[in-house]
């Protein structure tokens, strides 16, 4: 028999796996790294104990029933918040249901000390409702989970973020991995159970990382408070009423035709843009373009490339604006240093308190660049702003991630399959500038003061994961995880 290199992975199987699995043969029905990480959670320091049972940490894990859902506009509907959104830093609901709705609102709402995971699509994402989850609707796609204990709650949580935790999320005994997670399917799984020590150590670094990022969400809040405050900006909705024309119950709007720019969508001259650059015409000392050299240094569009991925060791951490509103992007992808150097080097690489707007897909999503970003890289589908420096970056993104500017930037989308925008478009995209210069740095303060807290956040999250790596799942194992 040949050794096998070092470099392939394998593992070995029981004829009865074989059986299970109706007899096939193929190496992706029998997921080696899911074997793998449940020979060494089997074979590891602590007793196990099942997740969900009555000796185990989970007291109780549902989620609510199915109901037809009847979406409304804002001004008509109650916030509803999507699955997809459960990791993101700090959500903003995108649809909104009608109180009509044949369901109970109260078995909808997410409750303090929970822990919600989601159990369809993207399975296995996870997090802990703290102050800024506290009662939002979330879908019956999210499982709420309650523990015994719960000075539990961050073990519990950080074992389930963890990569070993992640695959036993995902897959079966068999090794299969699952399209669906069911609470059942978590009564199946152990983990550890380290000494209540650890475990407290570990409780504490999360309930104080999603302390700092309500911290942050709070900062970031006032920002915007006082910002709308000076421009003395009324609802997004009432600007929209004031600026349609309404003939035969048919809102609509009329344009002279050399205003037209050459852009016949009606996108691109809604009512709502013409009434809020008005508005800031009046309340604002001036308005500057997003292009100008007093606000950006550069608008970066990566060129579009075929990626060459690779193992972590070997690249470079890379996501896509689909995980732009998380503190730590899931579903990483690791890039090829060797191949993509260039790019990376002049298109792909973020730094600190640069902005991202996404443009292509889903338009107008912001995010500020932590300090942990700092030498990742994200795709083509999202558009870098460098601003002239940090005086301006926490108020130029503070006017962005506002509904205001939101609209501002979706007004230049162009595609009839998918929405795109471009750097350009991005440049001319209107900066209201206060006539208080000391509420502009205050607005500014307080967004950059959010963005340290959520690095600090990153870390003690990172240093929980850690301990249970280290001190619990590997702790007196010699083999390295696949």
């Amino acid at each position: 028999m040949y050794p096998v290199p070092d470099d392939v992975k394998w593992t070995s199987i029981k004829l009865s796996e074989v059986a299970e699995q109706k007899y096939r043969f193929e190496a992706n029905v029998f997921n080696i790294e899911a074997k793998h990480a449940r020979e060494i959670i089997k074979n590891g320091y602590y007793s196990l104990l099942n997740l969900f049972s009555n000796d185990g940490f989970i007291k109780r894990a549902v989620y609510p029933t199915r109901f037809k859902r009847i979406y409304v506009k804002k001004q008509d509907g109650i916030e509803f918040y999507m699955p997809s959104q459960l990791v993101e830093i700090n959500p903003k609901p995108t649809k909104y249901i009608s109180p009509l709705t044949n369901v109970n609102f109260e078995e909808l709402k997410v409750n303090e000390h929970e822990l919600l995971l989601t159990r369809s699509g993207t399975i296995g994402n996870i997090t802990l409702v703290t102050k800024t989850l506290l009662n939002k609707i979330f879908s019956d796609d999210v499982i709420r989970i309650r523990l015994f204990n719960d000075n539990d709650l961050g073990y519990v949580y950080s074992f389930l973020k963890s990569s070993v935790g992640q695959i036993l999320l995902k897959t079966n005994n068999y090794g299969s991995v699952v399209s669906h997670i069911e609470p059942d399917h978590l009564s199946n799984i152990q983990i550890p159970n380290p000494d209540n020590r650890l475990k407290n150590r570990i409780n504490d670094f999360i309930i104080g990382s999603f302390s700092l990022r309500d911290k942050s969400n709070e900062l970031i809040e006032t920002a915007q408070q006082i910002l709308i405050s000076e421009l003395e900006l009324p609802p997004i909705e009432d600007i929209i009423k004031q600026y349609f024309l309404i003939k035969d119950d048919i809102e609509n709007f009329t344009i002279r035709v050399k205003n037209l720019l050459n852009r016949f969508d009606c996108s691109f001259h809604h009512p709502i843009v013409k009434g809020i650059i008005q508005l800031l015409k009046k309340k604002s000392k001036e308005i500057k373009l997003l292009g100008d050299s007093e606000v950006s240094s550069n608008i970066i569009l990566p060129g579009r490339f075929k990626r060459v991925y690779v193992e972590e060791d070997q690249g470079v951490v890379f996501f896509g604006g689909k995980q732009l509103l998380e503190l730590n992007p899931s579903e990483k992808k690791y890039l090829s240093l060797v191949h993509h150097a260039g790019r990376i080097k002049n298109q792909l690489t973020l730094k600190q308190n640069m902005i991202l707007i996404t443009c292509s897909g889903t338009i107008g999503k912001v995010a500020l660049v932590p300090k942990h970003w700092e030498g990742w890289t994200a795709n083509q589908h999202i558009i870098r702003v460098v601003s002239k420096d940090a005086n301006i970056a926490g108020y130029l993104y503070t006017w962005l991630n506002s509904d205001y500017g939101c609209e501002l930037i979706k007004r230049f989308t162009y595609g009839s399959v998918v929405d795109e925008i471009d750097n350009h478009q991005v440049g001319q995209i209107h900066l209201p500038i206060l006539k208080d210069f000391d509420k502009m740095k205050e607005i500014n303060d307080l967004v950059l003061s959010a963005n340290d807290l959520r690095y600090e956040a990153y870390i003690l999250e990172q240093k929980a994961i850690k301990l249970v790596n280290e001190e619990v799942i590997f702790r007196g194992s010699k083999e390295p995880f696949l």
